[in-house]
């Protein structure tokens, strides 16, 4: 079954490569999906020679289950080279259809050992030593949302094309309560609140730890994890500066040229 995973990977890789829009393509089941999505993040870690930062939580919100039609998180990998600085300016040339997602990323002081797991809201809020306002970039090939299934998205490293990081502080306020406003070109667009995932940013990142420790994974000390856009996804048509504010945290800014 290893090679089937491999030769989907490789499917993936070369849609990528060819600039190809996505399309479901036969992954049936969640543990198939990831089991391609681990096959295609080591291609990737061949060709860039990047290693994984951390992790991205999708779908973690009902406006963005919604948006997707899909009710249950998802789950991909951050590799190092797509990081990028506050500020950043990319070009959307460097994606198939770039969208943009505000979120709170946290980062983790210590381990969350599979063989501690099941782990709850508390139990993983001890091990997050920092937190940052965030910019995820996805990247959907012009996906056709009517025809989205969950299996095929996961199997494609959960759309991640990137993190945009802010400053990470060690004291936070209420990440329940806290709002976050979107602004383009200086003009607010949206906003929403960190309730707005799961009820509380640490309930993805509970899920995250659990859903890895069930392959024996485990979160690590200095990973980042995305815990979900507060807001549903912003697609850059032209070039466009935004900024993304977490009240008494700080802010985030990316500019997309096109």
């Amino acid at each position: 079954m290893a090679a089937d995973y491999d030769a989907l990977a490789r499917t993936l890789a070369q849609e990528h490569a060819a600039g190809k829009n996505f399309e479901p393509f036969g992954v049936r089941d969640l543990d198939t999906a990831y089991a391609v999505q681990r096959a295609f993040v080591r291609l990737m870690r061949a060709e860039s020679g990047a290693a994984p930062i951390g992790y991205k939580i999708g779908l973690t919100s009902k406006r963005m289950q919604a948006m997707c039609n899909i009710d249950q998180p998802i789950a991909g990998v951050v590799l190092a080279h797509r990081r990028h600085p506050s500020g950043a300016v990319l070009k959307a040339t460097d994606f198939g259809r770039v969208g943009l997602e505000f979120e709170i990323a946290v980062r983790l002081g210590r381990d969350l050992p599979a063989a501690q797991a099941p782990f709850t809201r508390d139990a993983v809020a001890g091990a997050v030593q920092a937190v940052a306002p965030a910019v995820e970039l996805v990247d959907d090939r012009h996906a056709d949302y009517k025809r989205l299934e969950v299996a095929s998205l996961v199997a494609d490293n959960s759309w991640n094309g990137g993190i945009v990081v802010g400053d990470f502080s060690t004291r936070w306020p209420d990440l329940e309560t806290i709002t976050g406003v979107v602004r383009k070109g200086g003009v607010e667009v949206d906003r929403g609140m960190g309730r707005d995932v799961l009820g509380h940013p640490f309930e993805p990142l509970a899920w995250l730890a659990n859903h890895l420790a069930k392959t024996g994974e485990a979160l690590r000390a200095g990973e980042i994890v995305m815990t979900g856009s507060l807001v549903t996804t912003r697609f850059p048509a032209e070039t466009e500066a935004y900024e993304f504010e977490l009240e008494g945290l700080g802010k985030v800014a990316v500019t997309i040229t096109v």
